[in-house]
């Protein structure tokens, strides 16, 4: 699968996504147009790990409800990622079978040096 998580309004997405150049064949989901589903989390986190590696700390929500100052689990944190879409730690960029999880520098440029070497 190649398949891209993101918001079409985030400025960053955008940015790394367009300097990913990925192939034509990769898709795209507006996690706010389109949310996601539980399958499709599921899958992820075979991916990832974990729920806590999808989820944003970044999140306004995640203050304002006071989640900092909670112990979560790996079920609340998939409660939250399928509650609302701002959880989710985003772009996520899927592959063939590898995941890249956020923004960071570090993460897009090996999701760079990775894609390349598998078109």
């Amino acid at each position: 699968m190649k398949k891209v998580y993101h918001l079409k309004t985030c400025n960053t997405c955008a940015r790394i996504i367009k300097s990913l150049e990925l192939p034509n064949d990769v898709m795209f989901q507006d996690i706010k147009e389109e949310e996601i589903t539980v399958k499709q989390l599921e899958a992820l986190k075979l991916l990832a790990g974990s729920y806590e590696a999808l989820f944003s700390r970044r999140a306004k929500l995640y203050k304002e409800m006071g989640l900092k100052d909670q112990n979560l689990t790996e079920a609340d944190y998939k409660h939250y990622i399928l509650d609302h879409y701002t959880f989710l730690k985003r772009p996520v960029i899927v592959y063939n079978d590898k995941i890249f999880i956020g923004n960071s520098s570090k993460t897009v440029e090996a999701a760079k040096a990775f894609i390349h070497a598998h078109e």
